[in-house]
């Protein structure tokens, strides 16, 4: 078992946490995979400047060191356009930045975007076409239709991801034997698959993981714990979630790693930022060759005002994923399987309890 604090440069700030890693036999190094939240990179509702590169900047070493960087896109490149929420409710909300903005993806260190969620058809066909033309013109990769796997080939690894929501636009993450397709599909095409995922209610109070679907504005948000389980048990070596739009716990199941939701990554006047709403963070995990976790550290970020990312000293998201993972996943918390028990925490003393 191997534990230690660690202190790095970081795009002119300190990042401190915990690495954290399993007492697994040694073997030979697999990718490091980090995963962060839903982002938008402008849109109708505030256009940063300089393509949106202020919202990745303060993250982008983080994304620049791992081998693989991904992200759930949430919104759409493009100019104009029939959108959603046509001239009607306040409540509705269509995402749409510059199709120039997405080279800051490929800028800041994103190698794939999952496009399997609810923003994906904010202007329709048109819209969902314009955004993965402005994603090949960055070279960045893209996951989440209906049968679709991207291959991903970064410093001698290959790594296949695949993107599942409940919309029609999504591969289907309800049906066991769909996931079990695509996951095993994924899985001929290269030795390690990341399952993304775009579900869960929303709000400040929906911290934890139900048992059981999920639902939001009259939609179907899914069963995140079943499909998670699903997915590893068809072949996936990492599950990493986005949709809550807060921070969610951890789990570990048959070696592999679950993220269930890493909050908003940035979002340039668009998402709340207020209490639970502006903890976001990134999850690095580096794999075994097989595929298991061999290690995983949690960077803690604090969204400001306008909903750019800023390395939090004081981890706040890492310690409430510490609270929330045993809450909700007892034996199967990360946290203690990895470096020992952590202290139990009353159930109605965590958010959404």
């Amino acid at each position: 078992m191997r534990t230690g604090t660690f202190t790095r440069a970081l795009a002119g700030a300190a990042l401190i946490g915990v690495v954290l890693a399993a007492p697994a036999a040694a073997q030979d190094p697999g990718p490091t995979i980090v995963w962060g939240g839903d982002t938008t990179l402008g849109s109708s509702y505030g256009r940063p400047p300089d393509r949106g590169w202020p919202q990745l900047a303060p993250v982008a070493s983080v994304l620049r060191r791992a081998d693989f960087a991904a992200l759930n896109l949430e919104g759409t490149f493009g100019s104009g356009g029939a959108s959603k929420c046509g001239g009607g409710s306040s409540n509705c909300f269509a995402f749409q930045a510059p199709p120039a903005n997405a080279s800051t993806l490929a800028r800041a260190g994103v190698d794939v975007v999952n496009q399997a969620n609810n923003h994906a058809y904010d202007f329709g066909p048109a819209g969902y076409a314009t955004t993965r033309s402005a994603l090949r013109g960055a070279e960045v990769a893209y996951s989440g239709g209906p049968g679709e796997v991207a291959v991903v080939e970064r410093d001698g690894f290959k790594v296949a991801f695949v993107g599942f929501s409940t919309y029609r636009w999504s591969a289907p993450m309800s049906s066991d034997a769909a996931v079990r397709r695509l996951v095993r599909a994924a899985a001929r095409r290269a030795p390690v698959v990341v399952a993304m995922f775009h579900a869960g209610a929303e709000g400040a109070d929906k911290t934890r993981v139900p048992g059981g679907r999920e639902h939001a504005f009259g939609e179907d948000r899914g069963d995140s714990r079943h499909f998670a389980r699903a997915a590893i048990d068809a072949g996936a070596d990492l599950v990493v979630g986005s949709g809550p739009h807060v921070v969610r716990g951890l789990e570990l199941y048959r070696g592999r790693l679950i993220a269930y939701s890493l909050g908003n990554l940035t979002g340039y006047r668009n998402f709340s930022t207020a209490g639970t709403s502006g903890l976001s963070g990134l999850l690095r995990v580096t794999l075994d060759a097989d595929g298991t976790a061999a290690t995983f550290e949690i960077t803690s970020l604090r969204l400001d005002g306008v909903g750019i990312p800023h390395v939090d000293r004081r981890r706040a998201t890492e310690r409430l994923m510490r609270r929330l993972s045993p809450a909700d996943f007892g034996r199967r918390d990360p946290f203690r399987l990895f470096v020992g028990e952590v202290a139990p925490v009353p159930v109605a003393a965590l958010p959404g309890g």
